[in-house]
């Protein structure tokens, strides 16, 4: 019989640490994407990561330059045809890139 009791005692209090733990977990996790959202859209993070990612891109564009010329037509054909496409949009100037940052 005790260890029945002690049983039911220990499932009891571990059902309740997992409901208590899971209630702070998604409340702990609410506030890190609240805080992780303001900081996306802040102009000078939002600023900061457009300029990573031209500048990013212009040095993609060099060192495959670079590298097409070393290697010529050893260049798979996926990579040449990504490259081509981030050339065009970047020439074009239209909206955003496959990852939601602008071309410009």
């Amino acid at each position: 019989m005790a260890a029945m009791r002690y049983r039911l005692t220990f499932v009891a209090g571990l059902a309740l640490g997992y409901v208590l733990g899971t209630k702070a977990g998604r409340e702990r996790y609410e506030q890190l994407k609240k805080s992780a959202q303001q900081i996306a859209q802040n102009p000078a993070v939002r600023n900061t990561a457009e300029t990573a990612a031209q500048q990013s891109r212009q040095f993609a564009d060099k060192a495959y330059h670079a590298v097409s010329d070393k290697v010529g037509d050893r260049v798979p054909d996926s990579v040449a045809q990504r490259v081509r496409s981030l050339r065009e949009r970047s020439a074009n100037g239209s909206g955003t890139d496959d990852w939601g940052t602008s071309a410009t």
